[in-house]
């Protein structure tokens, strides 16, 4: 028997020699080819060595290090394997025949069903073919082919180099190349000489036109040319679009930057730049005209599908109307117009009201064009109205805290509903999500949710301040939302139900930087069923001094709250630059019962509540290269119950930590609070099995991370934080916040994650090991030691597996 076992063994090492020895980068390359192994630049000091690094056309594959293994390659390979063109370009033929058959059948008036589908089908097919002809199959387009070294691309890039330094105002600097190769290994070095760059010394204007310099003098401090700054063509460039759009904003309609020209003098021996702007005039040798609205045309043409009818007109604020049907509120539509009749030409306000008349969501399309006379201008909105009523059905799979589960959602929408340009929503969503027990540790448990609400949005301010602001406010994009709606949910441990109704404001800037939200009242008739081991568990707390059952028992939870979000940067889109978003929210739950008694005006059978919570969520990113990122996340949270709540929380209105976004290395919701220790289960581990809510909340999350090949990128984090309550809780020794002993009670913990980005949808897996674990004696806290090469992953319950979809944060 153990000599059949180490022949087994020995096979397998055989085998995996193999497997390694065939994957090998080098093996198949010809004499004269060269695996492109390393890239690096040198020289790099005062320009921008990213930007540099970016230009250079071949980097090396991503490999795991020691054993020249490259996952992309693998997976290229693979598919190229499978890959046979001359197969693949004989079904295209076949395919593109058999799609001329079918147009030659509808040119001939064979319209059937049966024949437009295959032709559809057919067209469809040969989009396929023709991507996989030209990328390849689907591992080819996912992994990477072997960078080898081409010197026509290694040229290129140093020619592209050079142009960039002499774009940014290292006039006088070199690129070099030196490469270093070792059997079929290659090692390419850019070397750079920078020499010194050239600042601007002054800048001239010269213009032809003059009635233009007191426009351009007001507007001077934003002028991206400025004394003793490095010389940039980008910032010429930028320069002239800025001088269009602020001419174009206050007049002169008809300038373009083309009038502009700069002339640059360099002084060699200085090393500075003289730059002359010059703006001409037109051809016609007149000055440039400032050009005013003299009259603005709103149209709304009818839907596609109907006949237009002779349209009726009508004045509103200088503004004439003319609609297939008298339907739409000119009120509400001049609030969106920022044009205005007798004032200058404003390149601003055009683009304004396009924005906020497409914000109304009440138009396919919004055209604006001009009619000019001399240097007046007739302006031309031309609207079509969007379909009344929109339908739409979902069915997909969604991922709450840790497992994946289905859903059905199915929306309508209503528009001009009552002639003033609202929408009417109504919304169903029934699911059954993948979630974690509030009483019971691992396994897969099923929750059933369904929800349904109809809500009316109003395109203004309503109650209580409706009166004069609409015209004041129009820019600002104003929304009020009344909504009514029902939930239900189906937990292992109790069922929910919530009756809710809304009323809510909703406003932005005029920058799309700051979003604002207003619940004037928020609601909720909610009712609970407890399962009996979760209610022996709750009674068991109760006690001991815990009053949570009283957030399970039938309740009214009524609150204002006010929420604003500002987006640094469009924070969200994954674009280049930096970005970020800051949430602050705010709320104040049972506030009227501070003046009225419930127990006088409501139902005695009901448990109410009185609190206050705040929240601030900062979430940063920082690209660091064109293929890596740095993240993070600051959260912190207050929930203070007070009054008639009997020193308890809505249970929604708790704070807790662990899951997949959050301390990624605990369970959902079962991280802290504070230093509290769970029981023992049978096996001396941790007993996860309970929810632990809090009142206080702290996380800072930081992720590293990078693109690996294909669709496929990875991460490493570190997340830290923990939750508290602001009383002594008798049930759970060590939860209550103490400034002389919080910061040793913040959980730490790391891990890796995979993440697959298809732009449209992120899949995502994450691993968490526990680092620093506050739930232990202070004295033995730090637990990443526990990790060996017999043990890699630790301990038993020391590792958690999440899965999720987007990005964490």
């Amino acid at each position: 028997m153990s000599v059949v076992v180490k022949k087994t063994k020995y096979i397998n090492f055989l085998f995996l020699i193999h497997l390694l020895w065939s994957c090998s980068l080098t093996r198949g390359l010809h004499e004269d080819e060269f695996l492109l192994t390393d890239v690096s630049t040198q020289g790099i000091d005062k320009s921008d060595g990213e930007a540099i690094k970016n230009l250079i056309q071949q980097k090396p594959n991503t490999r795991i290090p020691l054993i020249n293994i490259s996952p992309g390659v693998m997976v290229y390979n693979l598919g190229n394997a499978l890959y046979d063109s001359s197969k693949i370009a004989n079904k295209l033929q076949e395919a593109q025949q058999s799609l001329q058959s079918s147009a030659e059948k509808i040119k001939q008036g064979n319209t059937s069903t049966k024949v437009e589908k295959r032709y559809n089908k057919l067209n469809n097919k040969i989009n396929g073919l023709e991507k996989k002809l030209e990328y390849g199959n689907w591992f080819m387009r996912t992994g990477n082919a072997k960078v080898v070294l081409d010197s026509v691309k290694t040229a290129v890039s140093a020619q592209q180099i050079d142009i960039y330094l002499k774009n940014n105002g290292f006039f006088d600097a070199r690129v070099k190349t030196k490469i270093d190769s070792n059997k079929q290994k290659a090692k390419l070095t850019y070397l750079i000489t920078e020499n010194s760059p050239y600042v601007i010394d002054s800048l001239f204007n010269t213009n032809a036109d003059t009635t233009l310099n007191d426009v351009l003098k007001a507007n001077q401090k934003h002028s991206l040319l400025k004394n003793k700054a490095r010389y940039s063509q980008s910032n010429i460039t930028k320069e002239r679009q800025r001088i269009e759009d602020v001419l174009k904003a206050n007049g002169y309609y008809a300038f373009s930057k083309s009038y502009i020209e700069y002339n640059v003098y360099k002084d060699t021996v200085e090393k500075h730049v003289v730059i002359e702007q010059i703006i001409n005039k037109p051809d016609s040798g007149k000055d440039h005209e400032i050009y005013t609205l003299d009259s603005i045309n709103f149209s709304i043409a009818p839907p596609s599908d109907l006949i237009a009818d002779e349209k009726e007109q009508t004045f509103w604020n200088d503004i004439k109307f003319s609609m297939y049907q008298d339907n739409y509120s000119e009120k509400i539509i001049s609030s969106r117009i920022f044009l205005q009749k007798g004032k200058l030409y404003n390149k601003n306000a055009v683009i304004e009201t396009q924005r906020q008349l497409a914000n109304l969501d009440m138009f396919r399309f919004v055209n604006i064009s001009f009619d000019t006379l001399g240097n007046v201008i007739n302006t031309n909105i031309y609207t079509r109205p969007n379909q009344k009523f929109q339908i739409t059905n979902q069915l997909g799979a969604s991922v709450t805290e840790q497992l994946p589960g289905p859903f059905f959602s199915h929306s309508l929408q209503n528009r001009n509903i009552f002639k003033g340009l609202e929408i009417f929503e109504f919304n169903f969503r029934a699911g059954l999500e993948g979630v974690a027990s509030a009483t019971t540790e691992g396994g897969v448990y099923r929750s059933r949710e369904l929800s349904t609400s109809a809500s009316i949005i109003f395109p203004q301010f309503l109650i209580p301040f409706n009166f004069g602001t609409l015209e004041k406010f129009g820019r600002y994009n104003p929304r009020t939302r009344t909504l009514l709606g029902y939930s239900f949910v189906n937990r292992p441990e109790y069922m929910r139900e919530a009756l809710n109704t809304i009323l809510a404001y909703t406003w932005g800037t005029r920058n799309l930087k700051q979003q604002f939200t207003f619940n004037l009242l928020d609601a909720n008739l909610i009712r609970s069923d407890l399962d009996s081991v979760f209610r022996v568990r709750l009674e068991e707390l109760q006690d001991q001094g815990n009053n949570l059952i009283n957030s399970f028992l039938p309740s009214y939870v009524s609150s204002i709250s006010g929420q604003v979000i500002i987006n640094f940067n469009q924070y969200g889109l994954f674009q280049k630059n930096e970005a970020s978003m800051w949430r602050i929210f705010v709320e104040s739950g049972g506030t009227t019962f501070n003046w009225i008694d419930p127990e006088k005006f409501g139902d005695n059978s009901l448990n109410y509540f009185q609190f206050l919570k705040f929240q601030s969520d900062f979430r940063k990113y920082i690209p660091l290269t064109n293929k890596s990122t740095f993240a993070y996340r600051l959260n912190l949270g207050l929930a203070k119950p007070y009054g008639i709540s009997g020193g308890v929380l809505p249970y929604e209105k708790y704070f807790f930590a662990g899951g997949s976004t959050s301390i990624r290395a605990w369970q959902p919701r079962r991280l802290g609070p504070g230093s509290f220790t769970p029981d023992l289960d049978e096996e001396g581990t941790f007993d996860y099995r309970f929810e632990q809510p809090g009142e206080i909340l702290f996380e800072a999350m930081f992720e590293y991370r990078r693109k690996l090949f294909g669709y496929f990128d990875g991460a490493i984090f570190v997340d830290a934080g923990n939750t508290w309550t602001f009383a002594v809780d008798p049930s759970r020794e060590g939860t209550d916040f103490k400034v002389n002993r919080f910061y040793k009670e913040i959980a730490v913990g790391t891990g890796v994650g995979l993440r697959m980005d298809f732009e449209f949808l992120v899949l995502r897996l994450d691993m968490g090991i526990k680092a620093y674990d506050p739930a232990r004696p202070e004295n033995e806290r730090f637990i990443l030691d526990k990790l060996s090469l017999k043990n890699p992953l630790g301990e038993k319950g020391q590792q958690v597996f999440n899965i999720g979809i987007g990005y964490p944060f």
